[in-house]
């Protein structure tokens, strides 16, 4: 797994991808608990969640023209498993919120603009019922969203520092002799 390492064009999106996910998560914690704050991080938040969408797409797209590294051949089945579920449930996420979010502010009556005045058609109709409904998505899988970048990390944090496998260091950009070095230490 030393040798195997992710495009730099695949870091370079995972990184600012987990970047912007994790702006948006606290951005959207921050919206529902200041209402002064609020018009400002609507603002910021709008258009960061749809740049996500759109880096999504062009993540999903380089990812099948470029196959990520192979799991270590002695990673237990189950490990492999969830590794690819999660990775599912997080391009899942990654646009089902931004779609999510347009679509609540379609439903609630709000424009949603962008940069330099373009502003994006409605995604659904006006309807009050249904923007209950879409908020409350939108919140339930932010907090499940946030969850699963937790678990992600935590599965990064034990390949770097209790497999010591090369999972991490693919992602990571660490040089390969960097990696076989670390791991000849112990």
């Amino acid at each position: 797994m030393a040798n195997a390492h992710f495009t730099r064009t695949a870091r370079w999106l995972h990184w600012s991808m987990a970047a912007m996910i994790l702006a948006m998560l606290f951005i959207g914690v921050a919206m529902v608990t200041s209402l002064e704050l609020r018009p400002l991080l609507l603002d910021i938040h709008r258009p960061l969640g749809l740049l996500v969408l759109a880096l999504a797409v062009l993540r999903l797209w380089h990812r099948r023209r470029n196959p990520p590294p192979a799991l270590p051949e002695d990673l237990p089945r189950l490990q492999a498993r969830i590794a690819g579920a999660s990775h599912v449930a997080l391009y899942a996420l990654m646009f089902a919120m931004p779609l999510l979010g347009w679509a609540m502010s379609s439903a609630g009556g709000y424009l949603v603009t962008l940069p330099f005045g373009l502003t994006l058609p409605p995604l659904a109709p006006q309807d009050a019922a249904l923007y209950t409904l879409l908020r409350s998505a939108h919140g339930v899988l932010g907090y499940a969203f946030f969850a699963l970048v937790l678990a992600h990390v935590a599965g990064a944090l034990h390949h770097a520092w209790v497999r010591r496998d090369g999972v991490f260091e693919a992602m990571a950009g660490a040089a390969p002799e960097a990696a076989a070095k670390d791991a000849d230490r112990d």
